[in-house]
Parts: structure tokens; sequence; C-alpha cells
């Protein structure tokens, strides 16, 4: 429990936000932007970077075009891939921290244990191991790919060799000449066997749930087609554009199942090209939908399973012992070095354990296990709170920055209403956040996401979909693209009782407010 008095004097800052990856750097440059200069990142690691410092396997890469997946209002100009690689975009990520200098605002090495609202004071109250922190303004940016899930089975604490997570990579681990066992057949796997495979003496990849995987033109991006594209008006705009709208017919199939199936015959000729052996190929198709999964891309992860020395087991493991690895068929197999490719625990905010609301119930009670938002942004109970990436918010083709940005817009436009109309809490309304789930309950129904067939991490144990937006990008970035103040209650401490806050015309129907430093 945080305590309700600081032993020490808080550090006083408007806005507080912890984590420093894409959302946490986005929103610090978006809200100094709009004129709230006073904000503070508070990181737990020694540099910033998010998950892109996190993984670092061999062959970790973005399976979005590296054109969609940057800020819109810093595009990186100089992309050496069409999918770019871990290294470049935990590097883009530096370079534009550096650029809108956030050296001042990012406290790295500050781990956040808790928080705890103060309605007397109207602002959030933290511990982290930098002393406390009090915050006007909270903002969660520690984003759904946080927690690694750890392979479960009896025996694995006692396996004889090295056992690598691909969020934990040992780079001092030599895979040369010797045998690799890896499980897990999501995203991660699909990178990092292939890009393993050519060293690796035998790879055994435990294959749980066959995936849809379509072919990846990962090209390189010759310096000339760069220059070209800095050089014509408009041009990396439209390029943008265009990957954008391709995501987005993806999205349509996804919300329309029976289109789908299209996606799926070529998927099946990209299998049939790649793999000739037709058992192997049997245990790699799918008994779902495509799209009920999050959709995969590998141009090398087929072709890398057909070598010799690569077998498939298509069967969980159940038990390892000393320096075997022991299927569920019964099979047994001899690895030295153990790759457990099993992603991570989506439905887990950090710190929803140690985050307490105005009823004294951390986040974690008050979801109960599906969490759920107010456009996937804003919780009941916890005012001046804002998630982002939160629930309900993405899908099996959005770009991540895309809903990420739309978010901000929402966020900076929050913040000056408070500012506008002279209040200073600002909370989400029951019904308000009860209606929007309902409706994306409902509309999830018909989507391949909820019935193609499959099991997958957008589900809560209870089976409510938590993770997914069930329309289109362009319905996401225009319900964000105003602050809906019916929605909301807003007061400030002083207050006796919060009043309703009223409803505040459209963006385009006034002339924004002139930046400038708020206080």
């Amino acid at each position: 429990m945080i305590p309700a008095q600081a032993t020490r004097p808080a550090k006083d800052v408007r806005v507080v936000v912890v984590g420093a990856g894409f959302s946490g750097i986005g929103a610090a440059i978006r809200l100094r932007e709009a004129g709230f200069r006073d904000v503070v990142i508070l990181e737990k690691a020694s540099q910033l970077g998010g998950t892109w410092r996190e993984n670092t396997y061999p062959g970790c890469a973005c399976d979005v075009p590296s054109t969609l997946y940057s800020y819109s209002f810093t595009p990186d100009t100089a992309w050496s891939r069409v999918f770019a690689g871990q290294p470049e975009i935990h590097a883009y990520l530096r370079t534009t921290a550096e650029r809108y200098g956030l050296g001042d605002a990012l406290r790295c090495g500050v781990h956040v244990r808790g928080a705890r609202w103060d309605a007397a004071a109207g602002r959030w109250l933290l511990e982290t191991s930098d002393g406390p922190y009090s915050a006007a303004v909270l903002v969660l940016a520690t984003g759904p790919w946080h927690v690694p899930r750890h392979l479960d089975v009896p025996g694995i604490e006692d396996f004889t060799g090295p056992v690598l997570h691909t969020a934990q990579w040992d780079h001092g681990v030599d895979l040369t000449g010797r045998r690799v066992a890896v499980v897990g057949s999501g995203a991660s796997a699909v990178q990092v066997v292939p890009a393993i495979a050519g060293r690796a003496a035998t790879v055994h990849l435990f294959q749980r749930t066959a995936q849809w995987v379509l072919p990846k033109p990962d090209l390189p991006v010759p310096a000339v087609f760069n220059r070209l594209l800095n050089r014509l008006p408009g041009a990396r705009a439209t390029l943008r554009a265009g990957q954008y709208a391709l995501q987005e017919g993806f999205g349509y199939a996804f919300r329309h199942p029976p289109i789908a199936r299209l996606i799926e015959s070529g998927a099946r000729a990209h299998l049939r090209l790649a793999v000739r052996d037709q058992s192997l190929r049997q245990s790699l198709t799918p008994d779902y939908r495509l799209g009920c999964k999050r959709l995969l891309t590998s141009s090398t992860f087929y072709r890398a399973l057909a070598e010799p020395h690569v077998r498939l087991h298509p069967t969980a493991e159940t038990a390892v012992r000393g320096d075997e690895i022991v299927g569920a068929d019964g099979t047994v197999t001899k690895a030295d070095v153990l790759i457990t490719a099993t992603g991570f625990r989506i439905g887990e905010l950090p710190l929803a354990r140690s985050l307490y609301g105005t009823g004294g119930r951390t986040l974690h009670e008050t979801w109960d296990g599906e969490p759920q938002a107010h456009l996937g942004t804003t919780v009941s109970g916890f005012p001046n709170l804002f998630l982002l990436l939160g629930p309900n918010l993405l899908g099996g083709s959005t770009s991540a920055i895309t809903v990420l940005e739309a978010q901000l817009t929402y966020l900076t436009a929050a913040l000056a209403h408070l500012d506008q109309n002279g209040h200073r809490v600002l909370e989400v309304r029951p019904a308000a956040q009860a209606a929007h789930n309902t409706a994306v309950q409902e509309a999830l129904q018909t989507t391949v996401y909820n019935s193609g067939g499959c099991t997958s991490y957008y589900f809560s144990p209870s089976g409510r979909n938590t993770f997914a937006w069930p329309w289109s990008t362009g319905r996401l970035t225009r319900q964000l693209s105003r602050f809906d103040t019916d929605s909301y209650i807003c007061h400030t401490p002083a207050d006796p009782t919060p009043v309703l806050a009223p409803t505040a015309p459209r963006h385009d129907d006034h002339p924004a407010p002139a930046k400038g430093e708020r206080a």
C-alpha cells in the first residue's frame, strides 16, 4: 500500500510519464509541443527504448513497414530496410529523443513502485526508487509487450544448459555447433529460428499451435531511394499513406471473416512453395481462420524448417529432464540450449497491483482479470490517469504508432480542457466507460478475432476479448480526435461536489490555443 504521507518532500510535477519506449517518448514530445512543459519520464532501465531495448534476440525486427512504424511528426529519412531491425528502431528512438531535447525530462534507472490518488490534493502520489513524486497527471506508457511469459513446466529449473527467453537474451551464449530447442511458434519464434539455423548443429522447434504466415517483402532500401523520397514533395507521405491503406485492407478482412479466407489462400500458397514435404506442410497448416491470432510474416521461416538439421515438433512440451525436452506426444529431444519464445503476459499491466484509485482499490482489483477502459485510455475511479496502448485498442493489422498518436491527441486535448475550464481533476463517467465497452464487445462478436476458432492472448481467462479494436483505425482516430467532454466529470479538489464538464465545440470549430507554457 502506498503511504498517505511521503516520508520526505515529493518532487512536484504536472505530468509524470511512466516508461520511455515509443509511447513514453511520443507522449513527452506531444505534451511539450502542446505547451505542457512540466513533464518527467520515469524509466526503470538504464536507457530508453522499451520493447526495442529489451528484445535483442537474433532476427528481431518489426513486422510493420518501417515508414509506418515511426512517428508521423518525425519520419526517419534513412531506413535501411522495408522492415527495420531492432538495432535500427532503437537507434531511431534515441535519435528522436535527442532531437526533441528530452534529456532534461528523462529519468533513467527510476523504478516506480506504486501510486495512490490523493483526492484532497487532486494529485497522484508516487513512490519510486528516486523518492516520492507528486503528479497532477499520470500517464502509463508501459505497453502491453512488457512482462515476459516464462515457460512453466516441471524440471525447467534443472535444465543442464542455458535457458534464454527471447525478451531476455544473453549474447554471451554461443549457439555455434550446439543442439538448440525452441519452444513457441509466435512472432519471436518465426524470427529467431531462421536467424540461428545457420550456426546451430540442430534446431528443434516445439509448436503447440500452427500459425498463419504470409511472405514478408523485407528488402533493403537503397540510399538513392531515400534521397529521392526526400527530394520529391509529398513522396514520403504518399508512401506512408499507401502502406497504411494496405494494413487497413487486412483489418477489413479481419472484420469480415469470409474475406479473410481469400488471404488464407495466399498463405497456403506460400507454405506450399516453401515446404515440399507433405507431412511437414500438414503440421504447419492452422485449423482456424487467418487473423484469429496475430498475423505473422516471414519469407525465411518455412525455408528454415525445411532444412535437414531443423525439425518441427508439432506438440506442446510437458517436462524437462536434465538435457531432455519431453513432448506431449511422448517424444524426447536432447538439447544444449533452450530458447523460450513464449511472448508476454499481455493483459498484465505493470503497476496495476500497486496503483490505488479513488476507492482505495487497485487497478488490478478493479479490473478483476478483465482490463477495460474508455476508448482504451481512461478508467473510471482513476482520475487524471491515462493509459497508452490500453485495452481494446490494437488489432492484427494496425500499426501501434498510429493508435498511439491518436491517443496523444486525445491526451493533450483533455489537459487543455482542464486548463480552459479552470478544473484540476478529470474522471470518466462509469456509464460512458460501460457503454463504450459494451459496444466494443458486441462488435467483436462478428470479427475473426472472436469467431475464428482459436484461442489467443487477445482473451482474458474469462473469455473476454480485452485486446482487439473491432472497427477501422480510421474510426479510432476520429473518436480520439476530440475530447468527448460529456463522458467526463471535471472539478477541482475545493469543489464540494463534482460537476459535469460542459460539452466543448469540436477542435475544428475554433482556433487552437496558442502554444505556451501552462501551469
